[in-house]
């Protein structure tokens, strides 16, 4: 499963280097600064949390949980209260959602895993 996650972080990662590099620090010109800068984060964020889930220590799926958990914050925030869309109506919203929740609800399986593995 931590394979699955961090090829899928991995994936994140690409998709915010790829925002970067096509439009620069601000790739959403509906949105404001603040949500730009905080999306363009994960291109660095991303990498690095896919790369210390390799290492296998357990506060590398809690700093992965956290990405997740405010990646997904954000773009609820977007959708909601920025674009006025819905849930049916984002497909990419939809995705994220459902990565957000595996990661959630395997990151305490896996770091009790990697409790036992140190121990």
């Amino acid at each position: 499963m931590a394979v699955y996650v961090v090829a899928l972080v991995l994936v994140g990662a690409a998709s915010h280097i790829a925002d970067l590099a096509r439009s620069g620090p601000h790739p959403y010109g509906w949105a404001p600064d603040r949500l730009n800068l905080y999306w363009s984060s994960p291109a660095v964020f991303d990498s690095l949390a896919a790369l210390l889930l390799v290492s296998g220590k357990r506060a590398d799926v809690d700093l992965t949980c956290v990405i997740m958990a405010t990646d997904l914050t954000a773009n609820w925030y977007a959708a909601y209260g920025i674009q006025h869309s819905d849930f049916f109506a984002e497909p990419g919203l939809r995705r994220l959602t459902v990565f957000t929740l595996l990661v959630l609800a395997t990151g305490p399986l896996i770091r009790s895993r990697l409790s036992a593995l140190t121990r």
